[in-house]
């Protein structure tokens, strides 16, 4: 049986930390930022955890199995 490929969009988008949660980056952060809050940006600019149904699919793409 060949290798699994990694998803290489999804390898730059998501990282897998040390007890094996995947940390994502929060949306709406790159552009039309003038009318959102400095408080808003400021808490968009902290990484999150993804919920546990994304990272199970998050991870299979990364190769990393289910």
């Amino acid at each position: 049986m060949p290798k699994m490929k990694t998803n290489k969009s999804v390898a730059k988008r998501f990282k897998v930390t040390g007890s094996g949660k995947v940390k994502r980056r929060h949306a709406f952060k790159s552009h039309i930022l003038t009318k959102k809050s400095p408080k808003r940006k400021r808490q968009l600019r902290n990484a999150d955890v993804a919920a546990p149904g994304d990272a199970r699919r998050i991870r299979r793409m990364l190769g990393l199995g289910g």
